[in-house]
């Protein structure tokens, strides 16, 4: 169906004061999106977990708090651990054994305490005041044995109350 002649002029008043645009060349560019961090998540859980991997023998050179976390392990449990608010079931203390005496002994009383359902246990490695300018040797040493240990979710320095540097919370699992 074409048309009419009405059609046709009723059309053309509708449209008379209407101007063609001016022709461009190449279209207006497109903005660019803002950029988005898509790895961001990914790149913070490997520097956690990275950090959560620090050797722990420098640790203990420097003389500050020890601290271990599987990524299983969540930060709020961990929290607890840190703040003393898991109940310590048993502790052994280390204080005067060498340390192939000290390293069989907390293997001992770790599989003693996996065997007894143990959740929380603490171990005294001590500061190392009497080591002289070789400095804590335990204390570097733990944190190699606790570290590989499988049934060893977590570990962290104690509250002072409970030795604070000189001991650490073990979480087991």
């Amino acid at each position: 169906m074409s048309p009419s002649d009405d059609d046709r002029e009723l059309f053309r008043k509708a449209v008379e004061d209407v101007r063609p645009i001016e022709s461009r060349d190449e279209p207006p560019p497109r903005p660019t999106p803002a950029p988005r961090a898509r790895f961001r998540r990914r790149d913070e859980a490997e520097v956690l977990a990275e950090s959560l991997a620090a050797n722990p023998e420098a640790e203990g050179e420097t003389g500050e708090h020890l601290s271990f976390r599987r990524p299983r392990v969540g930060l709020p449990l961990f929290r607890k651990l840190r703040r003393g608010e898991i109940s310590v079931r048993d502790e052994i203390d280390l204080h005067g054994l060498t340390a192939a005496e000290a390293r069989a002994a907390l293997y001992e009383f770790l599989a003693e305490a996996g065997r007894l359902n143990f959740r929380c246990v603490r171990v005294i490695h001590g500061k190392g005041n009497r080591s002289g300018h070789a400095g804590p040797v335990l204390k570097r040493k733990i944190g190699r044995w606790l570290q590989p240990r499988d049934d060893v979710l977590a570990y962290c320095s104690a509250r002072p109350v409970d030795g604070g540097t000189g001991a650490v919370y073990v979480l087991l699992g």
